[in-house]
C-alpha cells in the first residue's frame, strides 16, 4: 500500500477568503473524492488547529491506495484535477512524500 502525504501552506486571502475559509472548501473539496475515486483506500484531512503554531502548514492531507499505479490514477483523475485546480489559486506552498506502508 502507498501513502501520499501532502501538506499545504495556503495564502493568508485569496479568492475573496481568509487561509482557513480556504482550508475547509478544500477539506470538503479533497473529503467529497472519496467515493468518486475508486482506487482510494483512505482519505484524512487536517487543518491546523487554531492554538497551534502559526509557522505549521495550513492543511495536512493523507491518500492510501494500493500501487504507485493506483496513485497515477488519482492524481490525475479529473474529480481531482478539480480540487487540485481550486488549492492552486489559494496555496502558497506545498510539501509531499510518498511511501509504500
Amino acid at each position: 500500500m502507498i501513502r501520499h502525504v501532502v501538506m499545504f501552506e495556503f495564502l493568508k486571502e485569496a479568492e475573496g477568503r481568509t487561509a482557513t475559509e480556504n482550508a475547509v472548501i478544500a477539506r470538503d473539496k479533497l473529503i467529497g473524492l472519496i467515493g468518486k475515486i475508486p482506487c482510494i483506500r483512505g482519505l484524512q484531512v487536517g487543518i491546523n488547529d487554531g492554538e497551534a503554531d502559526s509557522s505549521n502548514y495550513t492543511l495536512c492531507l493523507t491518500v492510501d491506495v494500493d500501487s504507485f499505479e493506483d496513485l497515477n490514477a488519482y492524481q490525475t483523475h479529473p474529480d481531482h484535477l478539480e480540487v487540485a485546480a481550486f488549492i492552486g489559486k489559494v496555496r502558497l506552498s506545498r510539501a509531499c512524500v510518498d511511501y509504500e506502508i
